[in-house]
């Protein structure tokens, strides 16, 4: 009897295609974020608000998966920055190959920053590696400080968690400290900040990591 172990058939072939991805990014000298959250965390307000400090110093593109409907790339679009939509048709997050086809679509000469906004969900989009440089995962304050511990794997592959939302502090029953604890047992080197996108706290400091990450490198 054979056992067919599609699964992990299906990481290997992702892992390949993502190795193929970095280093054609590599190639255009293209630094990429794979920005990860749940639905309404605020990854595309996080982006909007970035792009406009980012664009003094780097050329940012944009590649956007939703399940259906181009509204957050057209949000970000009037940025004036490039931007290319995946809609996944009811796939819960991108995965190598089809940033591959995008990356393809996408005219990369020119452009030094490159964020993958994934689809909005806790679970998936931590599983696939697309080929970026860092992972970044947003947090909303209105989700919970329970995430870390119920979703693990998201916590443990980023470089950065961003907790949004911090103007609405007062008004949920959120303990930072003990969900910023419960993120650093699954991941001792996280980084934190944390961020309001409506009254633009915090944003400086998540542009000085971008930069610092930028200079690192890959």
């Amino acid at each position: 009897m054979h056992e067919i172990r599609v699964g992990e058939d299906l990481r290997g072939k992702n892992e390949e295609i993502a190795r193929e991805n970095r280093e054609l990014l590599k190639k255009h000298g293209v630094f990429a974020i794979n920005l990860m959250s749940a639905p309404g965390a605020g990854k595309t307000s996080l982006l909007v608000r970035t792009i406009p400090l980012l664009k003094e110093k780097f050329a940012v593109g944009v590649i956007e998966g939703d399940l259906q409907t181009s509204r957050d790339a057209e949000r970000v679009a009037e940025l004036g920055v490039k931007v290319h939509q995946i809609e996944t048709g009811g796939v819960c997050h991108l995965d190598a190959s089809m940033v591959h086809s995008a990356l393809h679509a996408f005219d990369l000469e020119g452009v030094d920053l490159l964020f993958f906004e994934n689809v909005g969900n806790l679970v998936c989009p931590a599983e696939f590696d697309l080929g970026e440089d860092r992972r970044v995962m947003l947090l909303s304050i209105t989700e919970g400080d329970d995430k870390p511990k119920k979703y693990p794997l998201m916590f443990m592959e980023s470089q950065l968690m961003i907790l949004n939302k911090i103007d609405l502090a007062e008004f949920v029953d959120f303990d930072m400290e003990k969900a910023i604890g419960e993120a650093r047992d699954l991941n001792s080197v996280l980084d934190v900040i944390r961020i309001s996108c409506k009254t633009g706290d915090g944003v400086d400091e998540w542009v000085e990591w971008i930069e610092r990450a930028v200079k690192a490198g890959g």
